[in-house]
């Protein structure tokens, strides 16, 4: 059965962005050194089209979250800077035309816009009506494989407080932002019902993985 996986990085206080996010700062102030543990890998050059790179404790992680994954969730602020109707159609990703995705990805926005389709394989759907409808679209489009939950703070968190989450894999790495983009934020007492799977320690983060009933 096809599950809906978040996999994202946390700060040790909460936050998965910064504060004062733009095009010139996506990550807001101090948001990239979240992902400090990230960058290095063979991994993620590899996403990129490069060659070289680490392999460390992390790979493992980043391998077992890209594994039967065949669709992707994002809300609108991941996907872009732009605000409020589209005024054109320009914006295309912050990603070049060779996004690291090579699958569906339905973005959650309150403003129509048509699929955008890019090389590789991916192509962005846009999402009007609701986390429960781009939920089943996603599903359908991975035909029976999961669907990976990427980001931001707030379409993550409606997520979780719909309890439509199977799985959080997080990595929480060694950095205090004090501000931006919180998650778990306004969740109850309760909400998650949660099973630690693992915990693994790797340069700069500790990955650890739950299961959600």
């Amino acid at each position: 059965m096809s599950k809906l996986r978040l996999s994202i990085t946390m700060s040790l206080d909460g936050y998965v962005a910064g504060p004062a996010q733009s095009e010139e700062n996506p990550l807001g102030i101090g948001g990239m050194e979240l992902h400090e543990w990230f960058f290095p890998l063979a991994a993620f050059r590899e996403m990129h089209g490069e060659q070289g790179g680490e392999i460390n404790a992390s790979s493992r992680v980043v391998e077992e979250r890209r594994a039967n994954i065949a669709a992707t969730i994002m809300g609108r602020n991941m996907f872009g800077p732009v605000r409020g109707a589209w005024p054109d159609e320009s914006w295309r990703g912050w990603w070049g035309e060779d996004p690291p995705y090579h699958h569906p990805v339905f973005v959650l926005t309150h403003h129509p816009r048509q699929p955008l389709q890019m090389k590789g394989g991916t192509t962005f759907h846009f999402v009007t009506d609701g986390i429960e409808s781009a939920l089943a679209q996603a599903k359908d489009a991975a035909a029976g494989r999961d669907v990976w939950l990427a980001g931001g703070a707030s379409v993550v968190n409606q997520y979780l407080a719909a309890r439509l989450v199977d799985e959080i894999d997080l990595s929480i790495a060694p950095v205090v932002l004090g501000a931006g983009a919180r998650l778990f934020e306004g969740l109850e007492h309760g909400a998650l019902a949660l099973k630690q799977d693992r915990a693994i320690n790797a340069p700069d983060v500790t990955h650890i993985n739950y299961e959600v009933s």
